[in-house]
Formats: C-alpha cells, sequence, structure tokens
C-alpha cells in the first residue's frame, strides 16, 4: 500500500473498499492531504474529519460534550446525518463548512488520479449514412463532477487547454467533455503517456489509444479496421 497501512474489504462482486480506522494511520493519511491538498469541495470534508480525529485522539468522544461537537461535524459532512441520528440528536447546531478557495492544479498526476476515479475513455460507433460502411467512429474523453465542482471543471479545460463543460441540471453533475479528434490525440493521449494511469482504467485508455491510431491511419474507413475498433 502507498501510506504503508491497508485494510481492504469486499464490497459485492466486483469492488474492494480500503478503509482505514487506526488513529495512528489516520494521521499518517491526514500528512499526505495536507501536503497534497484536495482541489475540490471535498477539501472542506477533509479538514472536519481532521477536526474529528483530533477530537478522538483527545478522547473528547468519551464525553457528552465532545459526543455532541462529533455530531455536529458529520452533520455538515458529505451527506450529512442519518435519519436515526436526526432522531436522536435533535438539538444539533450545525458548524460551517471551510470555504474552498483554492481550486488551482498544481501537479499532473491530480489529474491522473482525478480520471482513475471520475474518467471515462469512450469509444462511439453511430450509423451513419455519411460512411460507405453505413457506420462512423468517434472517440470521446469525459470528466465527471458535481455541479457544485463547476469551477474546478472549468480549471480542468483551462488546465488541458480542450475540451466543452456541459451542465446535467436534471442530474446535478456536470461533464467535462474532449471529443475533437486534434484534442484527443495532440492532447489527451500525450498527457497520459506521460501521467499514465494506475487503475484499470489504464486498460481501457490503452484500447482508446489504439483506436485512435487506428482512426488516425484512416484504417476505421474500412471493414477490416472497423471490425477491429469493434473488438477492443
Amino acid at each position: 500500500m502507498f501510506f504503508g497501512v491497508s485494510n481492504l474489504t469486499k464490497q459485492g462482486k466486483n469492488s474492494v473498499q480500503w478503509r482505514v480506522y487506526l488513529i495512528e494511520e489516520l494521521k499518517i493519511i491526514i500528512h499526505h492531504f495536507e501536503k497534497y491538498p484536495l482541489i475540490t469541495n471535498k477539501w472542506a470534508d477533509f479538514k472536519l474529519f481532521k477536526q474529528a480525529v483530533e477530537l478522538v485522539e483527545q478522547g473528547e468522544h468519551l464525553t457528552n460534550e465532545g459526543l455532541l461537537k462529533l455530531v455536529a461535524i458529520k452533520a455538515s459532512m458529505n451527506r450529512g446525518l442519518s435519519d436515526k441520528l436526526k432522531e436522536n440528536f435533535t438539538n444539533i447546531t450545525l458548524i460551517s463548512r471551510p470555504e474552498v478557495k483554492n481550486l488551482e492544479i498544481k501537479y499532473p498526476f491530480w489529474i491522473t488520479g482525478f480520471t482513475d476515479a471520475e474518467g471515462c475513455f469512450f469509444v462511439v460507433i453511430k450509423d451513419s449514412k455519411k460512411s460507405k460502411l453505413g457506420e462512423s467512429v468517434w472517440l470521446r474523453f469525459i470528466l465527471s463532477q458535481h455541479n457544485r465542482d463547476e469551477v474546478l471543471i472549468n480549471n480542468f479545460m483551462k488546465y488541458l487547454n480542450c475540451g466543452k463543460y456541459y451542465p446535467r441540471s436534471n442530474k446535478n453533475y456536470g461533464e467535462l467533455i474532449v471529443e475533437k479528434f486534434s484534442d484527443i490525440t495532440e492532447i489527451i493521449i500525450p498527457f497520459f503517456d506521460k501521467y499514465p494511469l494506475v487503475g484499470k482504467k489504464s486498460k481501457d485508455f490503452q484500447d482508446f489509444k489504439k483506436v485512435a491510431l487506428l482512426m488516425k491511419s484512416k484504417d476505421h474507413l474500412t471493414e477490416e479496421g472497423l471490425q477491429e475498433i469493434k473488438k477492443n
């Protein structure tokens, strides 16, 4: 494990979770994110989480006052309190969430990590009357994020110097979409070649890159090339 701590638990058939419980191990995680800070609204959750860890480390969670502080912190984090906690703690005063001010992307590998979690590489094959083969091929790179982080997504566009932002107001998230072929081949692919993905998504990227090379050589306009793309 990167942090030297591990506790993997299986979640269903297709996923696992990495969980850290011990205070000393949590302090390792906290130190990392203080050195390399989050730049989404998750940063505010991190700062509140740090406060909670400090309360537990000092033993305040063993007092009524400390317990109420922890519940107030939880109420301001992520999805807030569960219905059961709301029933049991009816007089909780929410604490203010820290304001996220620094949304500057300082490290290219930050985009790599974000893509591993929230990005997608799509090969789209559509029926087309203009194509002799009756089908056309499109490449699309997408980064999705909650619409509260729209400023961050726009910073991605500035950093990569390509793509457009599309808010999905009916689904409370937005997407950065790159589909211009020259942007795919001259910006997106070289970026991930230089700052490679390390998760399962790296295989998706390699398939995506293969298709881009086939399209660049115009092989996608042949029956053989189109079938090769469909295999990927």
